[in-house]
């Protein structure tokens, strides 16, 4: 991996002048430097672009926000419909890795307090189900294939760009949410218009990039820094 890493390094001005002035789909990207997928290379290739730690960065700010954040989805559940109501319900079922469970329930409720539609981003799929058709830009749970359960077992964790799995066997949602994020930012990849909320408050907040954000993201930051 050492060898991989200068070899990156190396060549980061080059790639990176490509993705901004050429902006290549994401099967020519993988092609041509298909190191810039292994999950070391996302937070070197983040590091490089912006000198900040991808996961110790985000996983410390989903710490810090997951308390204040299941407690404004809880205070105003009833104004989301019942998939706060379901996803809130999910994570107090849980009686084990509750922390995690929690930082996935904080992840998962974003888009829906951002009034944006959380199956825009975390998609489920068995086995079986071919769910990248369409997908700009996803997270996306495969699941067992005759699980009947109300939370089916989830046997992998992907992530899908411009309909193709760029990343998979991810251990958690956490981790995801990050892994997916230094993809947009290495390959220069326009935040969907239907998640721009979402990522702004992810660039913004949880990482603290950027000049400003959306005054809808500004509101929401303000909640969670009283």
């Amino acid at each position: 991996m050492a060898a991989i890493s200068e070899k990156m390094e190396l060549t980061f001005s080059l790639r990176r002048k490509e993705m901004v002035q050429e902006q290549p789909m994401i099967v020519e990207v993988q092609e041509r430097w298909p190191a810039l997928f292994f999950q070391e290379q996302i937070c070197e290739e983040f590091f490089r672009i912006t000198k900040k730690d991808l996961l110790g960065v985000f996983m410390a700010a989903t710490d810090k926000y997951t308390p204040k954040l299941l407690k404004l989805y809880r205070a105003r559940k009833g104004a989301f419909g019942h998939e706060m109501e379901e996803l809130l319900e999910r994570s107090d079922e849980r009686t084990t890795e509750i922390v995690n469970h929690r930082r996935t329930a904080a992840l998962e409720g974003l888009p829906l307090f951002l009034r944006e539609k959380q199956t825009n981003l975390f998609k489920k799929f068995k086995e079986t189900e071919d769910g990248t058709k369409g997908v700009s830009v996803g997270i996306h749970y495969v699941t067992e294939v005759d699980s009947r359960a109300a939370s089916p077992v989830i046997q992998n964790i992907a992530v899908v760009l411009e309909e193709v799995v760029v990343l998979e066997d991810i251990p958690d949602t956490s981790s995801a949410v990050a892994y997916l994020f230094g993809l947009l930012y290495a390959l220069n990849f326009s935040y969907p218009k239907e998640l721009r909320y979402t990522f702004d408050t992810i660039q913004n907040v949880f990482m603290e990039l950027g000049t400003g954000c959306t005054q809808r993201v500004l509101s929401l930051k303000n909640k969670m820094l009283n």
